[in-house]
């Protein structure tokens, strides 16, 4: 199933309304289940100049499922490599676009935020970004996700986005990709991919980002404080079925 993707994280039309949403109260008792996992090293909010300039020579990646028009914003800080991050995907997010996303209630914007601490999962995003550049977020989100356990030992991303891709946008994808292997150091300006990236990870770290994944709700001019781990989704369903009954 095809879903409109029309905005990203570092949009425009999310960023406005970050600034105009006001930080509502405690999360409702539904989410106190919420499990915090994997501590993370504070993010550096570096956009340098020479990385802005460098997605003038490239579109911004659309990674987004669902109408930003959608009741419920769903805004993902992950780390592809981050097993927490897989889980969540797997357990909550998935379902979600299938159930929520699909149905024009939930409104999903992934955010990159690779960890340091992880050896690969900063090219996973580059490769996501690529990805997404072409319209094809969704299949690499799935397959970094599905076989996280495998290119997070070996390395080898490539061979599960050519599993995911069709010869064609693998090839788009890979040409996007030129000059961002990994002997290109994360934010340098030489990966115009990199900008986009590192904008996200300034976003995050002003939320703050304290624990990957980190989602964010907003809902009628509400932005709920942020909240970290892994929730199952028929949880999350249930504190969306609440505001969605408002």
């Amino acid at each position: 199933m095809k879903y409109e993707a029309q905005s990203w994280c570092g949009s425009n039309t999310l960023n406005r309304a970050r600034a105009r949403w006001a930080k509502s109260a405690a999360w409702p008792l539904i989410l106190a289940s919420v499990l915090v996992l994997g501590l993370i090293p504070h993010a550096s909010a570096r956009t340098t100049r020479s990385a802005a300039k460098a997605t003038e020579t490239i579109p911004a990646p659309i990674k987004a499922y669902g109408s930003k028009n959608a009741p419920i914003t769903l805004e993902v800080f992950a780390d592809y490599e981050c097993p927490s991050c897989g889980n969540f995907y797997e357990e909550t997010l998935r379902p979600m676009i299938n159930d929520y996303v699909a149905a024009g209630k939930v409104y999903l914007v992934h955010c990159d935020f690779p960890l340091s601490m992880h050896k690969y999962g900063y090219e996973a995003a580059r490769w996501a970004n690529a990805a997404a550049i072409i319209g094809r977020f969704g299949e690499a989100e799935g397959a970094l996700y599905g076989n996280q356990n495998y290119w997070a030992e070996s390395g080898n991303i490539e061979k599960y986005m050519a599993a995911a891709l069709s010869p064609t946008d693998l090839k788009r994808v890979e040409k996007l990709m030129d000059g961002c292997d990994m002997s290109v150091a994360p934010g340098s300006h030489t990966c115009p991919l990199d900008a986009y990236i590192e904008q996200d990870r300034a976003l995050g770290s002003q939320i703050p980002v304290q624990a990957t994944p980190t989602f964010v709700i907003y809902h009628k001019g509400q932005k709920f404080p942020a909240a970290s781990g892994v929730v199952t989704w028929p949880v999350l369903k249930q504190f969306f079925d609440q505001l969605l009954s408002q």
